[in-house]
């Protein structure tokens, strides 16, 4: 089996909560995910905190800009792009002084180029998704600067490990053709499965960590992960119908980041128990047919997704029973 860049019974979040306070941020998931702490991302802040000006602030020499509420490809700099770069500054130093002295894995994340491209318009109108050749500028950006990222991360936290997370949530539509155009009545080509592993394969390769790549919508593409050589893929478990290819990715060494808690509570209660948590991870794992003892290894355990808009109380539930969960599953 493999060795995965992550300890046994290791849980962590996908990336948003709510607030603007990123220093009580970072102090929470250092404190409730010790084993694999992730750069929190608190979007309620505003533009350049969402997740695409986030994610196209790490594009070299392809400045955006905001108009008309959407993030579009600009002529040069501007002060949005000036205040997203202070946002993640602000973000990473407070890593830098929390995360002083942290040895283990920390996780990073930001939009996959193909999520960027359905999602940033041309100066001339339409997503980049329609011209092939501004997607393979997007992507070709966005590889090189994910790649100063990392290095950043790794020199202000040098005793750590980066794992960078691709967050892919329109892929299965960029694949399917569904991705509409600007007036709504039609859709931009599909692109075919080879394409879109080519291109996240290039931001895999330029960054040079392991590349965990998430999705929480239906139709995770597992095969276009696996080519990509994607180290794992992050996932929603109640959007899993078919299990004989995640059962194939697993198999073929696909780490899983399974999203096993809800992001909002059930009407009337509360967060899950770790040990329902727990129960919930160890129940696919069997129906998939693997030994008990690959679980914790091959698996860590997080929210079904992003908790920007659950209330604060409910978050630090969240976290807790996914820790919770991945030692209980470490003991087995």
């Amino acid at each position: 089996m493999a060795d995965f860049p992550w300890p046994a019974g290791a849980a962590t979040g996908i990336g948003s909560l709510p607030g603007t306070d990123v220093a009580e941020a970072q102090r929470l998931i250092l404190g409730e995910l010790p084993e694999l702490p992730h750069l929190p991302e608190l979007p309620e802040r505003g533009p350049g905190a969402d997740m695409i000006g986030r994610g196209a602030g790490f594009l070299v020499e392809l400045p955006v800009q905001l108009y008309a509420g959407r993030w579009q490809m600009a002529p040069r700099p501007g002060r949005d792009l000036r205040r997203t770069a202070d946002l993640l500054e602000r973000d990473l130093d407070q890593l830098t002084a929390q995360g002083d002295r942290y040895t283990g894995p920390v996780k990073v994340q930001a939009p996959g180029p193909w999520t960027l491209a359905a999602n940033l318009d041309l100066p001339i109108g339409g997503r980049m998704l329609r011209d092939p050749g501004a997607v393979r500028d997007v992507t070709d950006s966005l590889a090189e600067g994910l790649r100063r990222h990392v290095a950043d991360v790794r020199k202000r936290l040098p005793g750590a490990s980066v794992l960078l997370q691709l967050d892919e949530p329109s892929l299965p539509a960029v694949l399917a053709g569904q991705v509409p155009t600007e007036s709504g009545l039609s859709a931009y080509r599909a692109v075919d499965g080879p394409d879109a592993a080519t291109g996240l394969r290039t931001v895999v390769e330029a960054v040079g960590v392991p590349v965990i790549v998430h999705s929480c919508a239906p139709g995770v593409p597992l095969q276009v992960l696996r080519d990509a050589r994607a180290a794992a893929v992050s996932l929603d478990l109640a959007f899993l119908k078919d299990l004989d290819p995640l059962g194939e990715a697993i198999e073929a060494g696909l780490g899983l980041f399974a999203g096993a808690v809800p992001t909002r509570p059930p009407s009337g209660g509360g967060a899950l128990t770790s040990a329902q948590v727990a129960e919930r991870v160890r129940g696919l794992w069997s129906k998939l047919g693997f030994p008990a003892a690959r679980l914790p290894e091959q698996v860590v355990v997080t929210p079904a997704c992003g908790l920007a808009g659950a209330a604060p109380a409910y978050v630090r539930a969240v976290l807790k029973a996914c820790r919770d969960a991945g030692r209980r599953l470490a003991e087995v």
